[in-house]
């Protein structure tokens, strides 16, 4: 056993009793004692482990809470230990002050593990009585004598009880307390407050040295004096001013962009506040600008990331050139600066120094072998210094300037007015109701029937998306699908239409009406990497076949690479889903190209059915080219006689407009087949028969 390899070599007078395994270590004048470190408890102890720990025997000391009164670093020195000997089989020793009834006692002690009857890791301690002047305490008196650590013990009151040479050569001759050295006594009130609630603290403060103030890392833990008994703290500091220079400096090029010199767009939208002092009493306005580099890409993708970083740099240098110490420019990212101008004197003033921005901006700029100039857009926000800025809000307006400049053609300048606020709020408005009404699902589905041009009858039916605003009444789709565009919504709203839709098709089916579905996909839906996933999802939780829904997608859903995107068009028909092209003509697709990927259904637009027959050569082109592919073509807007009877002359095969009927409730599609089909039996009647 293990207790027996730890005590073979001592002498005792009786000979061990087999059945107890402390039978030998019992006869021993040697202190041997067992520590359960799980309880915090003595297991075990011979007598002359009683004597050190002024216990009157064993049974006494057992029962003793050492917990009481153990500081946290002590609790946590003893778990490593326990660590130790479970992981490593570790064995060594060291000098150790017990404290048995607040009186303390320093003896050598010798550790290994000890496995406990029901296996938990104990502690076995052995302690022989002359320490002397070992080598291990020799090597830790040599170790404080030169390690450039700044070890020192405080006393409860704050006075110094003991310092290493490396502090005692740190600490000044004026400092006899703690809190004396802080040059900032909330630095040591802050300290005094963590160490008091959670047992030790440690932070990096500025203090008063020998060599002046200087940074140090300083470490406080409450322990006892080993002298007396009594409180005292142990503080452990390291220098660490260079570094702390070092990191100052790290977290300034950490604001600013490396091309250019200039603040970065992580400071600016942390600390917009703070972009340097603007803020003076003789000070009346400041404006803030938000400049973009016109077609800057062009520049790129024509002529390389050199040239356009030259252009960059050279533009910032120019610009940093001609605005004043307090005044600070940002680059936000790729072409975009921002910049703030105090000192704004009247409006007249700030168009001259914007303008001789841009003036100064567009002079020629040498890239190495090219030689080019560009133009700016701005757009800019005026604030007044009475007020406190809301650097956002302005920063906001200032981009909507900016984006108003672009819209007019570029190359201009326009200042944020009350029209253009009048937009923003709108604008802010409609967000957050969009936000609102996905989360409460007040958006709600129409269905517009499509009528086949042969039998009149009602065989598919478009989901059209609707919004029905409490406030507002009817908020139409190009009003508000752009928004959940900008925003990421669109798969959310997408989301709503595949579920609602899924759900209408089940409903339809149970009562006998066999209309497919159709639902528009968006262009950034079409995208989403999930799209396949939830369409997957859809036909493993719906009961109807997949053939049923039809996704409609756009000629832009078809750019950015043919096979990637037939790809992914693929896999949905796959799933057995039919797509269709929607409002096909409008691009810059042909069905050259769209021959390329799996499609249904090509879809008229609206545009040029009720242009007939002034658009007929382009229609009768793409009817005919649609049924070389396979492709069923439906025509969107049909609106009167004299386009039924073009399109069914040109073998078109639906039609859908408001001829027959304008999207209705899913409660009231039903009801609308019925009429519809009258309708559609009444225009096909009224075509006359051309001749052979």
């Amino acid at each position: 056993m293990k207790t027996t390899a730890l005590v073979r070599d001592r002498q005792c007078d009786v000979a061990p009793n087999v059945g107890d395994p402390f039978a030998l270590a019992r006869r021993m004048k040697t202190p041997v004692w067992v520590y359960d470190t799980d309880n915090c408890r003595i297991a075990f102890a011979n007598e002359a482990a009683c004597e050190i720990w002024r216990a009157e025997n064993e049974e006494a000391l057992k029962v003793r809470d050492l917990a009481d009164g153990m500081t946290a670093t002590v609790a946590q020195r003893l778990r490593q230990y326990q660590r130790d000997f479970i992981e490593k089989d570790a064995r060594f020793n060291e000098f150790w002050t017990l404290y048995p009834h607040g009186e303390p006692v320093t003896v050598k002690v010798f550790y290994s593990g000890f496995v406990m009857p029901d296996g938990r890791m104990a502690m076995m301690c052995e302690a022989p009585g002359e320490t002397g002047d070992v080598p291990e305490t020799l090597r830790s008196i040599e170790a404080l004598l030169h390690t450039d650590v700044m070890i020192t013990l405080y006393g409860s009151e704050g006075d110094s009880l003991y310092a290493n040479p490396a502090a005692r050569k740190s600490q000044p001759g004026h400092a006899h307390k703690f809190r004396d050295l802080f040059c900032q006594s909330s630095d040591f009130k802050d300290m005094r407050r963590r160490w008091q609630a959670h047992g030790e603290a440690r932070s990096v403060a500025k203090v008063k040295t020998t060599a002046g103030e200087r940074w140090l890392d300083l470490s406080v833990k409450p322990c006892l004096d080993a002298a007396t008994g009594n409180d005292a703290i142990l503080v452990t500091a390291v220098d660490v001013s260079e570094l702390k220079t070092a990191r100052d400096k790290a977290s300034f090029l950490a604001d600013r962009d490396q091309l250019t010199g200039c603040y970065n767009r992580s400071f600016v939208k942390q600390r917009l506040d703070q972009l340097g002092n603007v803020r003076s009493q003789n000070q009346t306005r400041f404006a803030l600008l938000f400049i973009d580099i016109d077609n800057f890409k062009h520049v790129n993708d024509s002529y390389g990331h050199e040239v356009g970083d030259t252009i960059l740099k050279t533009f910032a240098d120019r610009v940093l050139g001609m605005i004043r110490r307090s005044d600070i420019m940002a680059r936000m990212g790729g072409d975009e600066f921002v910049i703030v101008l105090g000192d704004v004197e009247s409006h007249d003033a700030l168009h001259d120094r914007v303008e001789a921005i841009r003036t100064e901006s567009q002079k020629p700029i040498d890239c190495g072998t090219v030689r080019m100039s560009v133009t700016t857009s701005i757009g800019v926000s005026i604030v007044d210094a009475d007020d406190i800025p809301n650097w956002s809000e302005t920063l906001k307006q200032a981009d909507i300037a900016l984006y108003s400049s672009k819209k007019s053609g570029r190359n201009k300048t326009t200042f944020f007015n009350d029209e253009l606020g009048a937009e923003v709020s709108e604008r802010n408005w409609l967000e957050a109701e969009v936000k609102k009404a996905i989360e409460q699902e007040t958006f709600s589905l129409h269905y517009q029937p499509r009528v086949d041009i042969k039998t009149g009858r009602v065989i598919a039916a478009e989901a059209l998306l609707r919004w029905q605003h409490s406030e507002r009444g009817f908020i139409a789709p190009d009003a508000f699908i752009p928004v959940c565009e900008e925003l990421g919504l669109i798969d959310d709203i997408g989301l709503f239409v595949f579920t609602h839709a899924s759900r209408q098709l089940e409903k339809w089916r149970l009562q006998g009406l066999e209309a497919k579905i159709s639902v528009n996909v968006s262009p950034q839906q079409f995208q989403h990497p999930l799209l396949v996933d939830t369409l997957r999802q859809i036909v493993s939780e719906r009961s109807f076949p997949p053939e049923c829904l039809e996704l409609e997608i756009t000629e832009t859903s078809l750019f950015g690479g043919d096979e990637v995107v037939a790809e992914k068009m693929r896999s949905i028909v796959d799933l057995g889903f039919n797509l269709a092209l929607d409002d096909f003509g409008t691009g810059y697709s042909n069905l050259a190209h769209i021959s390329h990927f799996p499609m249904h259904c090509i879809k008229l637009d609206k545009s040029f059915v009720q242009k007939l027959p002034a658009t007929g050569p382009l229609l009768r082109l793409i009817l005919t080219l649609a049924k070389q592919i396979g492709a069923t073509t439906v025509a969107e807007g049909v609106e009167r006689q004299e386009q039924v009877e073009w399109l069914a002359h040109h073998d078109c095969d639906q039609l859908q407009g408001f001829l027959f009927s304008k999207a209705v409730p899913a409660r009231d599609f039903e009801q609308a087949c019925e009429t519809v089909e009258k309708q559609a039996k009444h225009c096909l009647e009224l075509i006359p028969i051309r001749a052979a």
